[in-house]
């Protein structure tokens, strides 16, 4: 068999090869399901102990040690607290990033965000809290108002298929967005 013979059996071998993964990409791409959106009661919460129930100090220390939190009520109730969610994740609010809406409208921010902020480039999902039996963690979901999210918590009062809870960075932002019946894009 000459040399040539063997680079052309290797360009043949290599093109049909390169076909045969491109249409099973593509066949594993077409399955994908489209999103799908529901009407679903959507409440709020922050990391304040009035929130998340926790407490500083402990009754066996007269709540002297302050700078410890406990878990003030449930079935973990004395435990330390720590803040993390169920999936083992710190909680965040949702970061729109450079290529945003909010980009389009404040274009003054551009460079501010640009040299002065450049960890703020890249989007970043915020957390919510669902019911897991129908959203398991890392379910995402767009929110109208708040923006997208990831199912990283699982709330003691979120119950069924059609509630879930944003996290907020303050009290503040949760007491104003309340409870709200919103149209929620699932992933």
């Amino acid at each position: 068999m000459s040399f040539y013979k063997i680079i052309m059996n290797m360009r043949y071998t290599a093109f049909t090869s390169a076909l045969t993964l491109t249409i099973i990409l593509s066949f594993l791409n077409g399955c994908s399901k489209p999103p799908v959106t529901k009407v679903m009661e959507a409440t709020a919460y922050c990391g304040c102990s009035s929130c998340c129930s926790w407490e500083r100090g402990r009754d066996l220390y007269l709540h002297l040690d302050f700078w410890n939190r406990y878990v003030s009520e449930g079935s973990r109730k004395g435990a330390a607290y720590s803040g993390k969610t169920a999936s083992g994740t710190y909680p965040e609010e949702p970061e729109e990033g450079l290529f945003s809406i909010d980009s389009i409208r404040r274009p003054w921010m551009i460079p501010v965000r640009t040299l002065l902020f450049p960890w703020y480039l890249l989007s970043e999902d915020g957390t919510i809290a669902a019911d897991t039996r129908y959203y398991p963690f890392g379910t995402r979901m767009y929110v109208p108002g708040y923006g997208w999210g990831v199912v990283e918590d699982r709330g003691g009062a979120i119950k069924g298929p059609d509630r879930i809870d944003l996290y907020f960075n303050s009290h503040k932002e949760a007491l104003k967005w309340g409870r709200q019946k919103v149209q929620v894009t699932i992933e």
